[in-house]
């Protein structure tokens, strides 16, 4: 399928390669900023489908209102911050690089994945009340619509600006070996953001969450969402800020991540290994594009699958969504690879990276939503510590499938193809798996929407009908956000080895006998300074979470304490108080975490050399998975115990298994979304800024 180089950057690229070893560049470089446009084009179309809902009024629209400002004013005080950073960080890289392709690429993936955690927020916040308003006045079928069609905004956005964006820098960088490299600095820019968003909205929901549920639940024992409760608000804007912006940004930085290693190792293979695996280079370049904008088409065909599936059972319809574009991504894949020809083991690759994708949800799932949960609840016979005992041993036996997995699709992507175009299937099998994202951060997300309409519900008091309905649609969006959760870890870890192999190869372009040995005492020395990142960063997030809940818990007290009435439903609380203490102490705690992942790999990578930076990502990405998927999952099980005990089961709410029950959940609030999150964009932007400076050091 390749074709004639294009305009005046084929001349620029041929004056380093000569035509066997660059090959010809592809008139099709265009479809990936175009479909990445279309994308957004159906992204905006859902908007207006959802927009379109009533929107209910009074009480309803009152509430909704105080959720969509509070989500709406954090962000905007965060990407304050954010800029500010992103300003330093260029000019830096300006001062660095002395030209302006990687300043600009970098600002770009700022711009692209702070644009879709705004636009997936400031839709959560619109679909949530009209999701209420279905439930209340439709049903079943069409409040699951309406999340769904919330929810898709987000992935459906996350998809196309990747595209979008990174189609067009390489559509202006990919045919030019000389500024290629550019194009690491769009990841670099991405990642900045994520790390920023997921931490700052991670501090925000659980400090607002911890607060409302202990002081709410456990000492006033009033139910969830409460209206009396002052945290309820900041509750329900943590859910859009943290699990919405915040994961969205996550799933972004991953999703081109992939992509930017791919090239990148693709652009530093020998020739011998090219025309093992094609005919151009240029077409192992282009692939990773082509397949994302498979991807893309297939994740919508996804949507399609469960609008049809909506009278179906929520859990039916958002299962048949996700596989099935994932099926059709899968055989469509093999046309698209054959089309090119390339060799046909890189479609095993793809079908590794998608098919482990998959494993590692449903174990996920298991462990969130199966049996370890029942037996984590039934712990709670016997207190908080037997729960906090059955909660962590959930979490650490929950990483072994999920790390096979990805040993692997690493080893099936390795030995698929040739020696030396390993690290190429490893990057590869991570695209497969994060190519139908639009479908995957569209379910993900479709969880804080249907969990805001449950409280928006309860606050508004529209009786038990309608939050059965919502409690019924937030049942089914908690394990879809732990699977979600758990895919994000899984491709976190594999996009963010591809970027680690492509660090190694440019370094090895750079340094010609360059290697990793574990025996060198540089190589040790740099793994055991990046295992301590995770767990420092661990760290200031919990400890952030729980000096903020501090805060909020006593502000909670105070309020229930000194506004007459409040309690018996006859006064008004302060929601606005709540919502500010989350903000700031989220906005203030985020900033060291963003630091410490930038600066790291500067610090080591100049000061030690490369074998030590290599050395420490290899052991950072190691701590990172495991504590990710620790945190994450034990997290998740202990949220649904304390679901599980609500229902009745083991006494229900108010008995003392249910008070055992709510303080594992407390504590698995910061693990499962905080800092377990934070774990992934660690890891990718220690990893993509190491790549990013790699040709200075």
């Amino acid at each position: 399928m390749s074709v004639s180089p294009v305009g005046p950057m084929s001349s620029m690229a041929h004056s380093h390669y000569n035509n066997e070893e660059l090959g010809n560049i592809m008139d099709l470089m265009w479809l990936p900023p175009v479909l990445g446009g279309c994308g957004l084009v159906v992204a905006f179309i859902v908007y207006q489908i959802v927009s379109k809902y009533p929107a209910g009024d009074n009480l309803i629209a009152e509430i909704a209102a105080e959720i969509h400002k509070g989500a709406m004013v954090f962000m905007r005080r965060e990407y304050s911050i954010l800029a500010i950073f992103i300003v330093v960080v260029t000019i830096l890289l300006f001062i660095g690089f002395r030209s302006w392709q990687t300043p600009l690429a970098f600002v770009v993936g700022a711009l692209c994945s702070g644009f879709a955690g705004y636009v997936g927020m400031f839709s959560a916040t619109k679909a949530n009340v009209r999701t209420t308003v279905a439930a209340k006045e439709k049903g079943a079928a069409a409040a699951l619509s309406v999340a769904f069609y919330g929810g898709s905004v987000m992935g459906l956005t996350v998809a196309s600006m990747g595209l979008l964006g990174l189609g067009t820098l390489y559509l202006i960088f990919g045919g030019d070996p000389t500024h290629a490299e550019a194009i690491h600095g769009f990841g670099m820019g991405a990642s900045s953001v994520a790390l920023f968003s997921r931490v700052g909205g991670g501090i925000y929901t659980k400090s607002a969450d911890v607060g409302a549920d202990l002081v709410g639940k456990v000492e006033a024992g009033i139910p969830e969402d409460d209206p009396r409760n002052p945290g309820v608000i900041a509750d329900n804007v943590g859910d859009n800020v943290g699990d919405v912006a915040g994961m969205g940004s996550d799933i972004f930085e991953s999703y081109c991540g992939s992509m930017i290693a791919s090239i990148a190792i693709a652009s530093t293979m020998t020739l011998t290994s090219v025309t093992q695996l094609a005919a151009d280079r240029g077409d192992l370049m282009f692939l990773p594009l082509a397949l994302a904008s498979l991807g893309l088409i297939c994740s919508i065909l996804g949507i399609v699958i469960v609008k049809f599936m909506s009278a179906k059972s929520p859990e039916v319809a958002l299962r048949f969504g996700t596989i099935g574009a994932t099926i059709i991504f899968i055989l469509s894949s093999f046309f698209l690879i054959a089309g090119f020809e390339i060799q046909s083991h890189v479609w095993w690759c793809v079908v590794a990276g998608a098919v482990g994708g998959i494993v590692i949800g449903l174990v996920t799932e298991y462990y969130t939503g199966g049996k370890p949960v029942q037996k984590i609840a039934k712990d709670g016979e016997t207190g908080p510590a037997t729960v906090m005992i059955a909660g962590l041993a959930t979490g650490m036996e929950s990483v072994v499938v999920p790390v096979i997995s990805i040993a692997a699709i690493i080893l099936i992507s390795s030995f698929l193809l040739p020696e030396g175009a390993g690290v190429y299937g490893v990057g590869i099998g991570a695209v497969g798996m994060l190519s139908t994202v639009g479908i995957t951060m569209a379910i993900d997300a479709y969880g804080p929407v249907a969990d805001n309409a449950g409280g928006i519900a309860e606050m508004a008091g529209l009786g038990e009908e309608t939050r059965k309905i919502t409690d019924g649609l937030d049942e089914v969006g908690n394990t879809t956000a732990a699977i979600g959760k758990g895919f994000a870890i899984g491709a976190a870890g594999l996009a963010a080895l591809a970027i680690i192999a492509a660090f190694i190869e440019t370094v090895e372009k750079n340094n010609h006998g360059f290697t990793l040995n574990i025996s060198d005492p540089l190589v040790l020395t740099g793994m055991f300074l990046g295992a301590i990142f995770p767990f420092f960063v661990s760290a200031l997030t919990m400890r952030a979470v729980g000096d903020a809940a501090f805060d909020m818990i006593k502000e909670i007290r105070r309020q229930f304490k000194e506004i007459p009435g409040l309690l018996e439903g006859n006064a008004k609380p302060d929601t606005g108080r709540c919502v500010d203490i989350a903000t700031k102490a989220a906005l203030r705690r985020m900033v060291l975490p963003g630091v410490l992942a930038v600066a790291a790999p500067v610090l080591i990578g100049f000061i030690l050399g490369p074998k030590a930076l290599g050395g420490m990502l290899g052991g950072a990405l190691i701590c990172c998975v495991l504590l990710a998927l620790t945190m994450a999952n034990a997290g998740g099980a202990w949220d649904n115990a304390k679901k599980f005990v609500e229902k009745g089961n083991f006494g229900g709410k108010g008995s003392s298994v249910h008070a055992a029950a709510v303080v594992g959940d407390t504590v698995g609030d910061p693990f499962k979304d905080t800092s377990g999150p934070s774990m992934n964009i660690l890891i990718n932007v220690m990893a993509i800024v190491s790549l990013v400076i790699a040709p200075l050091i």
